[in-house]
């Protein structure tokens, strides 16, 4: 059984899905029970390849089930008079966009990209002790841009000065680039929680935004 707590759950991400099954965002389950109770939204569950699609009051019908027999497979919202899973996945019903392709350049995805760790050292840094530097030093001519920004750590970043890798006599750990789809999603997918997000996602073409 899930030993987080109810708030704690409704801070859980949740894959939206538009009409057509096609992926989205990543959204919080706070504000996915909020659809589901609007009925905006229905429940997509997924297991070894077969779905089945609930709305709210179903979900919460088939969530006393689980409860009972695979309770340890989710986390929980308990309420006063029941207990519901939070869902994995979700289904927009009446809303068919399709997801844009551009991954947004911005800090979160700055340090999801480089894994947190500096590229320099190779060494991962809680965020807090990281920072990001422009390659080519902007006073040479450096553009922020995806390739070339890096993570990295504050001893590094003051080795490295105002110069290029080569004038520091630094190497990267690889060469930083645009990332084909959101980083922060490719995170997430490391977790168990969010395996069944795998399916809904092609890696080499959708780019989910994180909102």
């Amino acid at each position: 059984m899930s030993s987080i707590t109810s708030q704690q759950a409704l801070d859980c991400r949740v894959l939206v899905l538009n009409k057509h099954y096609l992926a989205l965002r990543v959204i919080c389950a706070r504000r996915a029970f909020s659809l589901l109770c609007r009925n905006l939204a229905e429940v997509v569950w997924c297991d070894g390849g077969a779905y089945a699609n609930y709305n709210f009051q179903s979900w919460k019908e088939v969530s006393e089930a689980k409860r009972t027999f695979e309770a340890h497979k989710y986390d929980w919202i308990s309420t006063v008079n029941f207990d519901i899973a939070v869902p994995r996945v979700i289904r927009l019903l009446c809303y068919d966009r399709l997801p844009g392709k551009s991954v947004k350049f911005n800090r979160r995805n700055l340090f999801a990209r480089d894994n947190s760790h500096c590229q320099y050292c190779g060494k991962k840094f809680p965020l807090s002790d990281l920072s990001l530097d422009h390659v080519i030093p902007r006073r040479l001519g450096g553009e922020t841009t995806w390739d070339n920004i890096v993570c990295a750590c504050m001893k590094c970043n003051v080795k490295k000065g105002g110069r290029t890798p080569t004038q520091a006599g630094m190497k990267l750990v690889r060469t930083p680039e645009k990332p084909r789809r959101n980083p922060v999603i490719h995170v997430h997918l490391n977790h168990e929680r969010y395996s069944s997000w795998k399916q809904f996602l092609d890696h080499a073409y959708w780019s989910v935004e994180l909102t």
